[in-house]
């Protein structure tokens, strides 16, 4: 099983960008998210962020909220996300970034949660509601436990807390592209190109830029302006969802493979 920093490190060997597709666990059932990871990963897709439904997704814009509902409706637990993982990891060789919130996390004990996604197969981990100061009870152990814990910085935050998160961070470093939740948006931040440039001077860090990519175009832009991974959720969700799940799994390979042409 290839970590997620190892991931990167070939990657810029070959002076390429990733693309980390971001799919819903159970929407719309589990069946069809296992044929999707391995549509993604035979399409151009280098990680996958892999969503575990959760109740209150305060990041997640309407697209991941209405998805996580519908796998919540249909009783999707974490276990059954993690049979998936171990189902399909095996057979698509790049690694899966779980993301989750931290309530699951805690409630299971943070060692014990650890464990049982790295048994099955998990390499990462993305917690969007842990803030950096309590982040340390979960980047000690997971360190420890070989689990790559990747923070978000937003768009908002101060140079320090920048330099803080970039030097704690593992993985890669996720940033966040607006101010505000996931979802589809017709255009581009206008200050992630300096954001960028600033990262890059702080960290010699990966970093992938998410939230608000939608096409090709986009993701285009974004790898010119120094971003080393494409991060794209809701424009994923959304054609997944559409028609029947085998709709959504054609629909869902070409878009990806439309992507990783636009950054190649």
């Amino acid at each position: 099983m290839m970590n997620v920093a190892r991931r990167f490190q070939d990657l810029k060997q070959n002076s390429q960008c990733a693309l980390i597709p971001f799919i819903t666990a159970g929407d719309p059932d589990l069946e069809t998210t296992a044929k999707a990871l391995e549509i993604l990963a035979n399409n151009g897709a280098d990680l996958i962020e892999l969503g575990v439904p959760y109740s209150d997704p305060l990041a997640d814009g309407p697209t991941i909220q209405a998805a996580a509902t519908r796998a919540l409706h249909k009783g999707v637990q974490l276990e059954d996300v993690l049979a998936i993982v171990k189902k399909v990891v095996g057979k698509i060789n790049i690694p899966i970034i779980l993301f989750t919130y931290y309530n699951p996390i805690y409630y299971r004990g943070i060692e014990s949660f650890l464990r049982q996604v790295k048994e099955a197969g998990v390499s990462g981990l993305v917690v969007p509601d842990l803030p950096l100061e309590e982040a340390e009870v979960l980047l000690k152990p997971a360190a420890e436990i070989g689990i790559e814990v990747t923070l978000l910085i937003a768009p908002t935050s101060s140079q320090s807390r920048i330099e803080a998160i970039a030097a704690k961070s593992q993985g890669f470093i996720y940033l966040v592209s607006v101010t505000g939740v996931t979802g589809v948006r017709t255009q581009m931040a206008t200050g992630i190109e300096d954001l960028l440039a600033n990262l890059h001077s702080t960290t010699d860090k990966p970093i992938g830029v998410g939230f608000g990519i939608s096409n090709p175009e986009q993701a285009k832009q974004v790898k010119e302006w120094g971003a080393d991974a494409i991060i794209v959720g809701s424009a994923i969700v959304k054609r997944l969802a559409e028609g029947t799940p085998e709709s959504g799994l054609k629909a869902i390979g070409e878009f990806c493979h439309s992507l990783k042409q636009a950054i190649s």
